[in-house]
């Protein structure tokens, strides 16, 4: 498993958190092979995959290279199901004091999930959150969260398209979460290339 700062690093340079949800086996190996193919470094799965265990076993063994999450993590047992299977780093749509408890002093990556600054702040304690949905209050809604929550990392996630990205990075998204709608685009490895451009130009 790799350790919190490491995965914090992939997300970051990546740009583009993919998040896979497919029910079809075949579809998300496809998927899977895809992202890999286009130098996607940090993929999320979601626990509404059927048999999502077995299916993250599979990719962490056969793509160690890979950082591999499990999203939709809302209890203490999903969350060790995860871990015992492979996962790196968890996510959750909301906040999960639970889960966060039985993670306490275990040194993995909790990404908990809110809208308000509120919210947010309360999850925050890692560095990093995730801002759900982020289509409702769109870019003008994350660029008015970063001065209230200085040095929080913020992953923007829900409703988003990968046309949009560049948009969000530019706003001040540490990372984009994108759904299905990323296999809809021709050029994939030209989407994660300009991702990566983009984040390392808002670094400097």
């Amino acid at each position: 498993m790799t350790g919190s700062n490491e995965v914090v690093e992939a997300l970051g340079a990546a740009g583009i958190l993919p998040v896979l949800r497919t029910s079809d086996p075949s579809r998300l190996r496809d998927r899977v092979h895809r992202l890999r193919d286009c130098g996607a470094k940090a993929v999320e799965l979601t626990t509404s995959i059927p048999g999502w265990d077995d299916r993250l076993a599979e990719f962490t063994e056969a793509m160690p290279d890979m950082v591999w999450g499990m999203g939709t993590v809302t209890g203490p047992g999903e969350a060790e199901r995860a871990l015992r299977h492979g996962a790196s780093f968890l996510v959750s749509p909301y906040p999960v004091p639970e889960v966060r408890r039985s993670l306490a002093g275990s040194g993995t990556l909790l990404i908990e999930g809110g809208h308000t600054p509120g919210e947010l702040a309360s999850v925050a304690a890692a560095g990093i959150a995730k801002v759900f949905p982020a289509h409702v209050g769109g870019t003008r809604h994350l660029r008015s969260l970063a001065p209230v929550l200085p040095g929080c990392r913020l992953i923007p996630s829900g409703g988003i398209g990968p046309e949009e990205v560049q948009d969000w990075s530019a706003a001040g998204a540490f990372a984009v979460a994108v759904g299905s709608a990323l296999f809809e685009v021709d050029d994939l490895a030209g989407h994660f290339a300009a991702a990566r451009e983009k984040r390392a130009e808002v670094e400097r």
